[in-house]
């Protein structure tokens, strides 16, 4: 029979197609709710009318200057207005934002701007001289290196004295920058939804730093996911503690326009500044890893403020978090989301969905449940755990390990002119997130480690996450975190880096460790036990994982555990 015109044949036009863009919400937002706070940073606070217009300000400043289409532009800063709308401004001049961690040094930083090839370079003015140092090795490191242009971003809430300092040195001001772009800059979207948006690098848990490029899809995508799987609606309040420079802010940068929710900046995060926050700005939602999460839970009776006036939704990711520390947040008053993801899948892709079923199990119990890193994210098409060498799935009986693996829109182009890491991640279809892990009865994903920290003590395999899970539940223990160390008859064995709550410092050190030795030994299998206890602060990136590499090499330096020492 010969082809008939059937429903499928009607053609794509640009009366009913334009790329998926995030950029298309802040519009809306001006438009729906032009008077409504957008952004609160004392004792500054915008509209979504006015963050509109600054954005087009931005993206005409940018365009104005020949930066556009091609070209990556840096802001190195905390959780200010001016990152914000870097999300915006950059890419309606066509632009790749890459947002850059504020806790790097100079070297790391050098790096990330000769790699990204920054041609504009945003900086808040406490982190100046961080930004002028960079650059100095970078034009020591590159032939033929051109000067980026310099933006200062003011802050009232600093010393003065840094603004002064990098206008002398030739920057231009944040503000005076905005002043030469149009309110009214006709942006475009971009003409394949597939350009990139953001640039964002790996960081902390391993020591090699790879770009992880994203799409004005993917971010698109991922920002509607957000509020649907955290039921956040407009009259939600968001308090930032969690870095918009990681992972865009788990692209809660976008989300937040979509929804048209307002939101308070929060430079420094500390236990208090959140109780305050909540108890005084009207905060209802937040993101967090789970060592934010740590610190809130054990604040000092005059950092906190309770009972919380209202119930506080956080989501937090990052780090498996212990099932303990999400049992005390929940008995002081918060209800967490535990969600799971990478910087290259635009942060949360996972989530362990709550059940109503729920309800009715003891809180410790609830605590364990959703202490599981859950099932995929509405905007994730494809998640499973598979054998490493066949790459079948793995059968749901919560025991057989294998790697947890993605597949889907919201995972990235791939990494920046690192063809090798690409292959690697990409291996036989689907992205490989390197966390081993098992899948439940019920379809829940549990994260076991990662595949480079599984400890193999006499040929067992020991999961580094559980024996975490259970130090964290020790009376004295404020974090922890355990590697391998070499053993001279088991070849290795668990060594935890362990860091005291407050009160607990000045107590007898070698007390305290045949005490948690004990405690081990009574709540855990004999061959998870550590050989090897070690007190003091735990290395961490800055959005608070450890770093496990760091710690990993300080375990190598300290040898074998000898006989003698069981």
């Amino acid at each position: 029979m010969g082809k008939t015109r059937d429903i499928d044949d009607l053609p794509k036009n640009p009366a009913n197609y334009t790329s998926l863009t995030p950029l298309w919400f802040l519009e809306r937002a001006a438009t729906v709710h032009p008077t409504r706070i957008s952004l609160v940073h004392e004792p500054v606070q915008y509209t979504w009318q006015d963050t509109y217009q600054r954005c087009r300000r931005l993206a005409s400043a940018l365009s104005n200057r020949s930066f556009g289409p091609g070209n990556s532009v840096a802001v190195i800063a905390p959780n200010v207005p001016a990152l914000f709308e870097a999300h915006f401004g950059v890419p309606m001049a066509g632009a790749v934002l890459n947002s850059v961690n504020i806790r790097l040094n100079a070297q790391a930083i050098a790096f990330l701007l000769g790699h990204s090839k920054s041609e504009v370079v945003m900086v808040d003015q406490e982190f100046y001289t961080l930004a002028e140092e960079a650059l100095k090795i970078q034009e020591g490191n590159e032939k033929n290196f051109k000067p980026p242009l310099l933006v200062v971003i003011g802050d009232k809430s600093c010393d003065p004295k840094s603004l002064n300092y990098a206008l002398g040195r030739g920057a231009i001001e944040y503000e005076k920058f905005l002043e030469s772009g149009d309110p009214e800059f006709d942006w475009k979207p971009p003409e394949d939804e597939w350009q990139s948006i953001a640039l964002g690098y790996t960081s902390g848990t391993t020591s090699s730093p790879k770009g992880v490029v994203l799409s004005h899809r993917g971010a698109y995508l991922m920002s509607l996911s957000n509020p649907i799987i955290w039921g956040m609606d407009e009259r939600a309040i968001y308090l930032w503690t969690l870095p918009m420079f990681h992972c865009n802010g788990w692209c809660f940068t976008w989300t937040l326009a979509a929804v048209c929710v307002t939101s308070v900046c929060l430079r420094q995060v500390t236990a208090k500044a959140v109780y305050s926050a909540i108890a005084y700005a009207g905060v209802t939602h937040f993101c967090a890893a789970p060592v934010v999460l740590n610190t809130i839970i054990n604040a000092s009776k005059e950092e906190t403020i309770l009972p919380l006036p209202r119930l506080v939704h956080v989501m937090t990711a990052g780090a498996a978090p212990p099932p303990s520390v999400l049992f005390a947040m929940s008995e002081k008053g918060f209800r967490v989301t535990h969600t799971y993801g990478l910087s290259e899948t635009y942060g949360p892709s996972t989530v362990c969905a709550w059940k109503p079923e729920w309800d009715s199990l003891p809180p410790i119990k609830q605590a364990r449940l959703n202490a599981r890193q859950g099932v995929r994210y509405v905007g994730l098409e494809r998640l499973d755990v598979v054998d490493t060498k066949t790459m079948k799935p793995v059968p749901a009986d919560g025991k057989t390990m294998g790697e947890i693996v993605m597949r889907g829109n919201v995972v990235m182009k791939g990494y920046l002119k690192n063809p090798k890491a690409n292959e690697e991640a990409f291996a036989n279809g689907w992205f490989h997130s390197g966390d081993l892990g098992v899948k439940n009865p019920d379809g829940y994903i549990e994260i076991k480690d990662r595949s480079k920290d599984i400890i193999i003590s006499g040929g067992e395999n020991i999961s580094s996450v559980e024996v975490e899970n259970v130090l964290y539940t020790h009376p004295a223990i404020y974090e922890v975190s355990v590697v391998a160390r070499l053993h001279e008859r088991w070849g290795e064995s668990p060594c935890a880096f362990v860091t005291l709550k407050p009160e607990m410092e000045k107590n007898d050190k070698q007390q305290l460790i045949d005490d948690i030795m004990k405690f081990s030994r009574s709540n855990m299998p004999a061959y998870w036990v550590p050989r090897s206890i070690v007190f003091g602060p735990l290395p961490k990136t800055a959005t608070g994982k450890i770093q496990k590499h760091v710690l990993r090499a300080k375990a190598k330096e300290m040898g074998p555990v000898r006989e003698s020492k069981l």
